[in-house]
């Protein structure tokens, strides 16, 4: 049994017993920046793609056959890599509202602006590095490019054709080594420890899930694939990219179909180093012990990709509920845009308005995208059981009685677990001031079987495991801006509480956020800037 599973129960015991370093007070005036700066690099922009209009958030959250529209395997182009990147990472707008967040003084001084994404991210840091590598099929001179979010453009890194590297480090029987078009993804830690400390590997592995979510999303609209590979040789990739693993994990790397494909370049004995550096912005940067031995952990046996079915005992429990269950609507989204959907995304923030109640039907076409959101990983086999199993405390849905259900995605229905109206108990357990949980129609908790997870599939599925709870995170909120509904996410909660309330002692299932969905106040006081 590895150190994943001391941090995995760390991480559920933190409302009770805090992480070290216990007294620990960010220096915000010495924080990072939001993404990596490479001084001096040549760099490109990327064209301005439209999206087209049969590409809405329904063919991207729901399954083929509910959303009525088949996922095809179409190749990426520049155009549909710039618009995918621009919608999940770029810069879109400017935001300032009125609400409960602790952070509202500081968002009018430009310095602390909200930049406006489709990605959420855990405090709102972005810490996910985005490289391409390119090969002799891709539109410029091969290399390897960052993504620079705030500028829109590629910044070349190296020149010259190292797929070869990538495909040896993904290893024999990969899916993608046929590809010469790579994006590989990093996590610079620093960018949210200096705030989350020994709890930002858990933070920044939902990150990771976030960003594949949105990619699967956007894609799965335009008939485009995004399969990760979360298993793989992570120090090559690290020597190559010219980071070091301690400081910035490698998590995902992402084959892309591109059209003309020519994988030629080999491994190389001696593969050329990056010259170009990162430079940080912050004075002092501080390690935390717990991160980098989580960190150690999970990298330790990265190329053991699991064996197909390795998954299946970590598969869901489903309880079988009190009384009849509750059937719901079929899940169906409305025909908005991804584009639309992600950019109107955002968090509620104590704006919740229990006035009036979400519907039936708007409760199942979230629950039903959550339902089916995956990483779609080389872990996970297409027809395989679930591994997650969502939770609603319902408090104002019409004509469902108050009570915390567990959902059924096979029949569309809500088994009830625990009677009664459960604000009271999702505020006792909630850390934040930026909520009022009662208000919200629905508290949605997707719980997975963490400690069976690992034991399936060693340590590095705790990167797995959380990455699939933040994809799930991811299409909640895409799904609630589809609806026309607010929507929040928090980690912020004492997940042994929700561990007693819900009975999961004995299935070994883990509350790792809450979801809350619900109608807000009419007419809230926004300013609203979009740039792109």
């Amino acid at each position: 049994m590895g150190y994943a599973h001391d941090y995995a129960e760390a991480i559920m015991h933190r409302g009770r017993i805090p992480m070290e370093p216990a007294d620990f007070v960010p220096d915000w005036a010495d924080r990072p920046r939001k993404a990596k700066f490479y001084p001096g690099v040549e760099s490109f922009p990327l064209p301005d793609a439209d999206v087209p209009a049969d590409a809405t958030a329904a063919a991207g959250c729901l399954p083929a056959g509910e959303a009525g529209e088949p996922a095809g395997e179409r190749p990426f182009t520049l155009d549909s890599l710039s618009g995918m990147l621009r919608d999940s990472y770029g810069l879109t707008g400017r935001r300032l509202g009125v609400q409960t967040n602790t952070d509202l003084a500081a968002l009018p001084h430009y310095s602390q602006a909200n930049w406006s994404r489709g990605t959420a991210s855990g405090g709102g840091l972005y810490p996910v590095s985005v490289y391409w590598v390119s090969g002799p099929s891709g539109p410029a001179a091969p290399g390897i490019h960052y993504y620079s979010a705030p500028h829109h453009s590629m910044q070349r890194l190296l020149a010259g054709d190292v797929t070869g590297e990538v495909r040896a480090a993904l290893g024999e029987g990969a899916a993608g080594t046929d590809s010469d078009q790579f994006l590989v993804l990093g996590i610079k830690y620093w960018q949210n420890a200096f705030k989350y400390n020994s709890f930002s590997f858990h933070a920044v592995s939902m990150d990771l899930g976030a960003i594949l979510q949105t990619w699967r999303i956007w894609a799965r609209s335009q008939g485009l694939k995004v399969e990760p590979a979360l298993w793989f040789d992570e120090a090559r990739l690290s020597r190559l990219l010219g980071v070091d693993n301690e400081e910035e994990g490698i998590f995902a790397v992402v084959p892309l179909t591109w059209e003309g494909a020519r994988p030629t370049a080999a491994e190389l004995p001696a593969p050329p180093a990056i010259a170009h550096t990162d430079t940080e912005r912050s004075r002092t940067v501080l390690r935390f012990e717990t991160l980098q031995r989580i960190h150690a952990a999970t990298a330790e046996a990265a190329t053991d990709r699991p064996a197909p079915g390795a998954l299946d005992p970590a598969a869901t429990v489903l309880p079988a509920g009190i009384g009849s269950p509750v059937t719901l609507p079929e899940p169906q989204l409305p025909r908005v845009s991804v584009r639309t959907a992600l950019r109107e995304r955002r968090s509620s923030f104590g704006r919740f308005d229990a006035v009036t109640p979400v519907t039936p039907a708007q409760l199942s076409a979230t629950l039903g995208a959550c339902a089916a959101a995956s990483l779609g990983s080389d872990a996970e086999r297409a027809d395989a059981p679930g591994l997650v199993t969502l939770y609603a405390f319902v408090n104002h849905v019409e004509g469902v009685e108050p009570g915390a259900y567990a959902y059924d995605p096979a029949t569309h229905a809500l088994r009830l677990v625990v009677p009664g109206a459960p604000g009271p108990f999702l505020q006792r357990n909630y850390f934040l001031s930026n909520y009022n949980l009662e208000q919200a129609g629905a508290v949605i908790v997707p719980t997975m079987r963490t400690t069976a997870v690992l034991d399936a599939v060693g340590d590095r599925g705790y990167r797995l495991v959380n990455g699939t709870i933040g994809a799930i995170a991811q299409t909640f909120y895409t799904a609630a801006s589809a609806l026309g509904l607010g929507a929040g996410v928090a980690l912020g909660f004492d997940n042994i509480s929700y561990i007693e309330e819900l009975a999961l002692e004995d299935s070994g299932e883990a509350p790792l956020l809450i979801m809350l969905l619900g109608n807000e106040r009419p007419q809230p006081a926004d300013f609203r800037y979009e740039i792109a």
